[in-house]
């Protein structure tokens, strides 16, 4: 699909994952790994991006040109039936040249559209607190703080908060 809510960069192509991603999603992850948004070691080359836990299925891919310029992974938070109704960014990730071109709100936009379609009547997400230009992405677009953990990691030699926020797919 495309996505004509990007008018800053409208040839922005937003489809499923497959297999054949593998070698580009791991170059990016690889290439966009930083402790401003990452609380797992940086990912080795050869390691692989899709695995158990991690199918293809779960991601969403962003082309610009044929080329992959991000990826945003939506999953069920948990297995519990009482929580089928949820959805969770687990993951997103632009490449530096696509920054500032609209990929990462659009990749937000088509999560949630999966979400709703999916039947999900809400989203959530976790950010770290110093992760300025994600949170300030995710509130625009209508994500609200629900929850902070405090110090919840040590990254970098500093311990950092971990925010949780969450809106409704209802409107």
């Amino acid at each position: 699909m495309i996505v004509p809510e990007t008018p800053q960069h409208p040839d922005i192509l937003i489809r499923a994952a497959v297999a054949a991603d593998e070698p580009a999603l791991a170059a990016l992850d690889r290439a966009t790994w930083s402790p401003l948004h990452a609380v797992l070691p940086a990912p080795e080359p050869g390691q692989p991006f899709f695995g158990e836990g991690h199918p293809p299925e779960h991601y969403q891919v962003a082309e610009i040109g044929g080329a992959v310029a991000g990826y945003v992974r939506t999953v069920p938070p948990t297995p519990l039936p009482c929580n089928a109704h949820v959805r969770q960014i687990q993951g997103l990730a632009v490449a530096t040249a696509a920054r500032g071109r609209g990929v990462a709100r659009a990749l937000v936009r088509a999560a949630m559209e999966r979400a709703r379609a999916e039947g999900a009547t809400r989203i959530t997400l976790r950010v770290l607190g110093h992760n300025a230009p994600a949170r300030a992405l995710y509130a625009a677009e209508g994500f609200a703080v629900e929850g902070v953990l405090r110090g919840e990691f040590f990254l970098d030699g500093g311990y950092v908060d971990d925010v949780l926020m969450g809106r409704s797919l209802l409107h």
